[in-house]
């Protein structure tokens, strides 16, 4: 599976940002997928990740409320709605997919995309 993120760019705290993610090469439907961020200096971090059907959503204590995760199977696509954006978001993310299993929450996220920056300006 080969993973495409883009939509980052330059945002206003307050402010909102779409990304996305496309994905080739597998069963769209059968991966659980997730987005991740790694700030300068830090760990990288789960954001969120939604099952493959996109019946279930989780997400990470520090961005629910405010972000929301959805997918569309039809486009091979997945998408990471970021609203009231924080300079503490500022972060390259990164979309992944598990295995393929079908085991919620995923085990392990095999294939991931080579991310896409965001910075939130104060």
């Amino acid at each position: 599976v080969q993973l495409q993120a883009y939509g980052g760019g330059l945002v206003q705290a307050g402010g909102s940002l779409t990304l996305s993610c496309a994905a080739s090469g597998g069963t769209f439907s059968r991966y659980a997928m997730g987005w991740f961020r790694q700030a300068p200096g830090k760990e990288r971090e789960f954001v969120g990740a939604i099952s493959w059907s996109g019946g279930t959503t989780t997400y990470a204590y520090s961005v629910k409320g405010r972000f929301t995760i959805s997918r569309d199977n039809a486009k091979n696509t997945v998408a990471l709605q970021m609203n009231s954006l924080k300079p503490e978001d500022t972060a390259v993310y990164y979309c992944a997919a598990d295995s393929g299993v079908q085991h919620w929450p995923p085990y392990a996220y095999a294939y991931w995309g080579q991310g896409t920056q965001v910075t939130v300006s104060s």
